[in-house]
């Protein structure tokens, strides 16, 4: 029985699970068709000088780890040496059991590191000084990141300002992993944000149209899709706490965006008209263009006001929100469909309450014309762990078709994050497994290899059509 905590077989419960995962899940490419990986760091292929800036640097989960366990911000996003915030990492990883950050770090570390020693206050600076020295070398650079892992394809994702010219150089290099963008608007949708007429000034600068009214917004967002599609792009995905449906008319869009250029006040109410329009155009000009559009919804971000002062946004301060999803998420896709409108969905929830909700509201628009062209998607953030992988793959099979889900994605800012691919297929096939083992599905490995590898690797191969 083998001693390393990271084993052939971890997560793996029965032989039925193992057989599922290592000869029909483990060597499927990757397809991460959603993350935020900065791609000139993909394009200068960046050699990292160390551990902490691949790993640490830019990781909230982990941040908010250490704030928990009470380390000071000194240590954490402050002026701290990159080896005392790694070694302050190393003293919280042993807290982190039961939480997913302690099956990452160890699977990180023996995937990109071969390193299978745990990590505590112990082993931290041997493991520091190893990393260093790996990480030192071109086989440890952005783009050989990726080859370690068998990524296929990534797709970052990108503001409609972007000029795109890390992709472009990408596309022009002779890197063999693809590397995709995803358009995404939502500071063009959220129109009570501070900053939103500044913003709008970027965008018409970089659609080369003076926005002055609603209709001029809308033709600059097409004019930056049509520059998206031109540059390979062929999906977007909105962060919104929900989705927006309000009546709304076409005199009442145009007086609310004239308002907010004039520097007006908004009410909240004709900001949900507003961002109701803006949200249905994008997602007609979406389907215009065959795209895919995507819809991470429910978080309640920023809460820590002060934090949010010192730090800015995406530092560690959000959470799960409560909203109402049902209503209004049915009625714009019905909106959608009703034009023959709706283009290929991904629905992803923040709120675990809201599991059944999605899994049965894809149901409502796969109308046959595409093989799961709504999708119930993968666990996410907060939800992206063992228990939260299984509630989303519970839901989605017994409301839905598991075998056309299209899978894992990292969601994740770290060149270290792919091995999350490799622990959502342990979940899945042990799931698989254990139910062979009890009899509730045939020993049937042929087609329920099939369909591991599908969801792995294939239906999103299928689906996104890159």
């Amino acid at each position: 029985m083998s001693t390393k905590f990271i084993h052939d077989n971890f997560l793996l419960e029965n032989k039925f699970a193992e057989e599922l995962y290592h000869n029909y899940a483990k060597k499927q490419p990757i397809i991460d068709y959603h993350n935020h990986l900065p791609p000139q760091q993909i394009a200068d292929n960046k050699i990292f000088s160390n551990i902490t800036n691949v790993w640490i640097n830019g990781d909230h989960y982990k941040w908010r780890a250490m704030r928990t366990l009470g380390i000071n911000e000194e240590f954490i996003t402050g002026g701290a040496s990159d080896k005392d915030k790694f070694l302050n990492w190393a003293k919280t990883v042993p807290y982190t059991m039961r939480n997913p950050l302690f099956h990452w770090t160890h699977l990180e570390l023996a995937r990109y590191f071969d390193i299978n020693e745990l990590l505590n206050e112990n082993s931290a600076e041997r493991i520091y000084e190893e990393t260093k020295e790996k990480l030192n070398t071109e086989a440890y650079s952005c783009q050989n990141l990726l080859h370690k892992v068998n990524a296929e394809l990534v797709c970052t994702t990108e503001d409609p300002i972007d000029n795109l010219e890390h992709h472009k150089r990408i596309a022009k290099s002779d890197l063999t992993v693809k590397v995709n963008t995803a358009f995404r608007p939502d500071k063009a949708i959220l129109i009570e944000d501070e900053g939103y007429n500044a913003y709008i000034d970027l965008l018409g600068n970089a659609a080369d149209i003076s926005i002055n009214s609603y209709q001029d917004l809308c033709d600059a967002l097409k004019k930056r899709i049509s520059f998206f599609d031109e540059n390979g792009c062929k999906l977007c995905d909105h962060g919104l706490n929900e989705i927006y449906f309000e009546k709304f008319t076409e005199n009442e869009v145009n007086s609310i965006f004239e308002k907010k250029r004039n520097n007006q006040l908004v009410t909240n109410e004709e900001a949900l008209k507003f961002q109701s329009a803006i949200l249905l155009f994008l997602a007609e000009t979406y389907h215009e263009f065959g795209w895919v559009q995507q819809f991470h919804l429910g978080a309640l971000r920023n809460n820590n006001a002060r934090m949010l002062r010192v730090l800015g946004p995406d530092t560690g301060w959000d959470s799960i929100g409560d909203y109402s999803q049902a209503a209004k998420l049915s009625a714009f896709l019905n909106a959608l469909d009703s034009k023959n409108k709706l283009t290929k969905t991904i629905l992803y929830n923040l709120n675990p309450a809201d599991n059944e909700v999605m899994a049965t509201m894809i149901g409502n628009f796969n109308d046959g014309s595409v093989k799961g062209k709504v999708q119930y998607g993968s666990g996410w953030w907060f939800l992206d762990q063992k228990d939260g992988m299984t509630k989303q793959l519970n839901a989605l099979s017994n409301m839905g078709l598991i075998s056309c889900f299209i899978g894992m994605l990292t969601d994740s800012r770290s060149f270290l994050s792919f091995p999350r691919h490799e622990y959502f297929r342990r979940i899945l096939c042990n799931l698989l497994g254990d139910e062979i083992k009890k009899g509730e599905l045939p020993n049937d490995m042929e087609w329920i290899g099939k369909m591991v590898a599908d969801i792995s690797y294939n239906n999103a191969k299928e689906y996104f059509k890159f």
